[in-house]
């Protein structure tokens, strides 16, 4: 397991990682590691996440992230005494906490355990799918301290939760258990408390095994359908699923269905 990348910005007054990045095959495992601050998020963590997740996205062999905190905490969110000497973990190219705006173009999972709070749930919220421990306890309670969930928590929930849920934890800023998410569909998997990670990882091999063409034009009919008209959604989904639907991958699926063996993917 090593640092994103070299140079003091990448670690803190300490001399630790902000962040810790390793590859398990095709899968990449990204930790913040402030287990000190409960991993809060500072410029310089979110300049690492970012950093991070470009590489991610510029590795081919690379299928699948899981993003995960250290310590036993997930994030307690925006690192409330840099922010309060005007120092926000806003990034150049993915916006809040270094991901918020702009997550990563291929699967990513969230993995939690502890707390994932504020800017925390934002962050688990930038994954597609959520592994959380039983005990995980997530909000958003900006609104207590006269601010707003703007790094994609409101905006999220609402896209993922009932209307009337997301209003209930935006507009009172209150906590609610990975159980009762995962009830509501917003949390994929439950996990003893410890092996939130260890869950993501299994998940995320499920991914990887996939056909990578088939796995990326999926992900991005989900990310792009809700704006599509509807009388405009199938011919969009024809123009991303055809290459995939016509590839030497496609083909190899057939064929290895056929003769009942594993398929070996290409990526074209």
């Amino acid at each position: 397991m090593t640092a994103a990348s070299q140079g003091d910005s990448t670690r803190d007054a300490g001399g630790s990682d902000l962040i810790l990045v390793e590859r398990r095959d095709a899968i990449t495992v990204l930790t913040v590691n402030r287990p000190a601050a409960r991993n809060a998020i500072n410029l310089a963590t979110a300049q690492a996440i970012e950093n991070a997740v470009d590489e991610f996205e510029a590795d081919d062999a690379a299928r699948v992230l899981v993003l995960t905190g250290a310590g036993g905490t997930f994030s307690a969110g925006m690192d409330l005494v840099a922010a309060s000497k005007g120092e926000m973990p806003m990034t150049q190219r993915r916006g809040p906490l270094g991901i918020a705006a702009k997550p990563p173009i291929k699967p990513m999972i969230s993995a939690v355990e502890g707390f994932a709070l504020a800017g925390g749930f934002e962050l688990a919220l930038s994954g597609d799918l959520i592994v959380a421990a039983s005990n995980a306890q997530f909000g958003i309670p900006e609104v207590k301290r006269g601010l707003v969930a703007a790094g994609g928590g409101v905006l999220r929930l609402t896209q993922r939760l009932p209307r009337s849920m997301a209003a209930e934890l935006a507009l009172t800023g209150g906590r609610i258990g990975a159980e009762r998410l995962y009830q509501l569909g917003l949390v994929n998997r439950i996990a003893e408390p410890g092996a939130a990670l260890a869950v993501a990882l299994e998940l995320a091999a499920e991914i990887a095994t996939a056909a990578p063409l088939a796995v990326a034009a999926s992900k991005r009919i989900i990310d792009e359908s809700p704006d599509w008209p509807v009388a405009e959604a199938f011919a969009k989904q024809g123009e991303i699923a055809l290459p995939a639907l016509f590839s030497k991958d496609a083909a190899e699926g057939a064929l290895a269905f056929a003769q009942k063996r594993e398929p070996q993917w290409q990526g074209r």
